[in-house]
């Protein structure tokens, strides 16, 4: 079976159009068509249906479409084996990261894993958790750094940290006169979160339904900057993971935040990478230099 015909199938049925999927592929639309006709006659079935100016998959072609990708993954990850095993340390390694860590995560990590690995070319990918993971499954990604639990029993995981939380709250709210927010004190509080998709909501919620408060349902935030900046026009409270209130984050006018009381709220951020990938060991090496945070950044 010819795998470049593979290839050409999975992109096809990624853009519903011969002519795209030609040009996707560096090819003559001509070549992609021929090829994609000869792979179903050497399976001996449809796997497109021709329609003017659109492409429909046949439903066997649609599963042969998903195990050809996972047989294109997995030969690029016998490819990436036999580079890796020439020089580990060289060549590209795509990681992805959620959007709630990615921007104050990364300025503490990033010159420390370029100095280690100067010749490694760092390619990151910000996408919400659920992305992030089909990405690994499809062999778009090689790694992710994701906040736990992942329920995934194809995936390798290092525990890097525990992120609290810390309360942000408008100045004149009543809790700031507090020093520290024990979960009791949110008892009937509405909190301001970010839409569905983002696993910081899921973890607002179960601080919610363990303090006795409930989201504010007529507003949902798509960043954590709008969130802070809601905060700010005494829209109401939120949580915040502690890197996101750190330098070089600068202080926003009108929020004061709040540490909880112990066991305070906190969120477990993990490197995770697939199993039978080939950069396992440059994973474990990789892992130590995601740890490497300056001291006080995750103290609330």
């Amino acid at each position: 079976m010819n795998l470049r015909a593979l290839q050409y199938l999975v992109k096809l049925a990624e853009l519903k159009h011969f002519s795209k999927a030609a040009d996707a592929c560096f090819v003559s639309q001509p070549t992609l068509s021929t090829q994609i006709m000869k792979l179903e006659e050497e399976l001996g079935v449809q796997l497109v249906e021709r329609i003017p100016r659109k492409v429909r998959l046949t439903a066997v072609g649609k599963e042969i479409v998903e195990r050809a990708r996972h047989v294109l993954r997995d030969v690029e990850q016998i490819r990436k084996a036999a580079r890796r095993s020439r020089d580990p340390e060289t060549g590209s390694l795509r990681l992805g990261i959620f959007p709630t860590l990615a921007p104050y995560l990364l300025p503490h990590v990033v010159p420390g894993i370029r100095k280690r690995f100067p010749e490694l070319r760092l390619e990151l990918a910000e996408e919400k958790t659920d992305d992030i993971l089909t990405m690994l499954d499809d062999g778009g990604l090689d790694a992710a750094l994701l906040a736990l639990p992942i329920d995934d029993d194809g995936l390798e995981m290092e525990i890097l940290f525990e992120e609290p939380f810390v309360l942000a709250l408008p100045q004149d709210h009543a809790l700031n006169d507090q020093r520290s927010i024990a979960l009791k004190d949110l008892d009937g509080s509405e909190l301001l979160l970010l839409a569905d998709g983002h696993c910081l909501r899921d973890h607002a919620l179960e601080v919610c339904t363990l303090a006795g408060a409930h989201e504010r349902v007529d507003f949902h935030a798509t960043s954590m900057e709008t969130l802070r900046q809601m905060v700010a026009a005494d829209v109401g409270i939120t949580l915040m993971p502690v890197l996101a209130v750190k330098p070089p984050m600068a202080m926003t006018g009108n929020v004061s935040l709040r540490p909880f009381e112990s066991p305070a709220p906190s969120r477990t951020i993990a490197l995770v990478w697939r199993r039978s990938s080939p950069l396992g060991e440059l994973m474990k090496e990789l892992a130590p230099l995601l740890k490497q945070l300056p001291p006080g950044l995750l103290e609330a």
